[in-house]
């Protein structure tokens, strides 16, 4: 049988002093000494305002690793009731780890000090944070866990320093007069990413003296039998749309080639990215669960990576006949930033801590993944304390 699983707790941290537009790049630092091309063009598109770096403002180096900042979401949660000693599972998802192995869970677990537990990571890119939400949420409905944690965070900015894009310039410089659109490729993420951890406990039962959320559905579908990579890391895009492994280039072409630096392809997000989370992602949740209507929803809260793509997700919401008027949506890309697989618990914790909601009422959370194009949808229920 079935048990029913609320989160009881919502933490999120956001690290440093907001980050404006104008300050990014001298976080950052500006590739081969000179200003971005592309950057305005971009910041006027995101239509982020501020956002948040681990780095430190002064040296350029990172204040905390991923895992410190994910462990410190985690402990958050206590103000919301969690016991560190009693979590029975730990879930933490995110894009990029600190480190290829050990895996990214047990480097968090290793920052808490918690007793021993079940402990799993999720890899992938936005979607991360929900396939760790996931994972925690069927545990306690499969009545193995009492207090599952979830996490997903991000330090972005560390990659996104000037120092991994100058060899390009130096190696490359031939190519990029050639194929300019290959700086922008990579450019172009610069300023769409930042830091931010997030993290919720899962209990089969709702809080004592708080709001809860039940969670009523999750569902998580991948379209990569259908599309090539789109969005990258430690490998090289073919011709033929198949990855070369970073393990397939000597160590010089690492720096060369800059084998390691996340890089999208700008032109078929474009083109798909929408198509796929949005509408096909729709079609299936309208098939998988009959009932549901959009007049049903409260809350629609959206994570996408820009401001340019809001009128295109109502767009296709339209195409998949399940249309969210603007005016229920909840998010804070503008000012909290993108970032990554820890923006919907970003979302949700502004909105779960903002006052405004009540029992009964209906959240529908959305979060597409441009890796290989992946969309995940969830469905929480408002609960008035046990």
């Amino acid at each position: 049988m079935s048990i029913d699983a609320y989160i009881t707790a919502v933490s999120a941290v956001l690290p440093g002093a907001p980050v404006s537009n104008d300050a990014m790049e001298g976080v950052l630092g500006q590739v081969a000494g000179k200003p971005s091309r592309a950057r305005r063009t971009i910041l006027r598109s995101n239509g982020i305002t501020n956002r948040h770096y681990v780095l430190d403002p002064i040296t350029g180096e990172p204040t905390r690793t991923n895992a410190q900042l994910a462990a410190e979401a985690i402990r958050g949660l206590q103000k919301g009731g969690l016991d560190l000693g009693a979590i029975d599972c730990l879930a933490c998802g995110t894009s990029v780890p600190d480190q290829v192995m050990p895996g990214h869970g047990v480097m968090v677990h290793g920052e808490l000090g918690n007793p021993p537990s079940e402990v799993v990571s999720t890899a992938g890119v936005c979607v991360a944070g929900m396939t760790a939400m996931r994972y925690a949420w069927l545990g306690v409905t499969a009545g193995e866990f009492q207090n599952a944690v979830a996490s997903a965070s991000e330090i972005s900015s560390v990659f996104m320093r000037a120092r991994f894009f100058e060899e390009e310039v130096e190696a490359k410089v031939r190519d990029l007069e050639k194929r300019p659109e290959l700086a922008f490729e990579k450019d172009f993420l610069r300023w769409m990413l930042s830091d931010g951890a997030g993290a919720v406990l899962i209990q089969p039962r709702p809080a004592k003296t708080n709001l809860s959320l039940k969670i009523e559905w999750m569902m998580i579908r991948s379209y990569a039998n259908e599309q090539t990579a789109c969005m990258i890391a430690a490998a090289e895009k073919q011709d033929d749309g198949s990855l070369k492994p970073w393990y397939q280039f000597t160590g010089k072409e690492w720096l060369d080639r800059s084998v390691f630096t996340v890089r999208q392809d700008v032109k078929q997000l474009n083109e798909y990215v929408m198509h796929y989370t949005v509408k096909c992602g729709l079609e299936e949740v309208k098939r998988v669960h009959k009932d549901l209507r959009p007049s049903d929803i409260d809350y629609f809260l959206p994570h996408y990576s820009s401001q340019y793509f809001r009128d295109e997700v109502f767009e296709k919401m339209q195409a998949a006949d399940f249309v969210i008027p603007h005016e229920r949506w909840f998010t804070n890309l503008t000012t909290k930033g993108n970032t990554g697989s820890a923006s919907i618990y970003i979302i949700l914790e502004e909105l779960f801590h903002s006052g405004k909601l009540k029992p009964g009422q209906k959240l529908l959370c959305y979060v597409p993944e441009s890796g290989r194009f992946s969309t995940a949808f969830m469905l929480l229920t408002v609960c008035a304390p046990s």
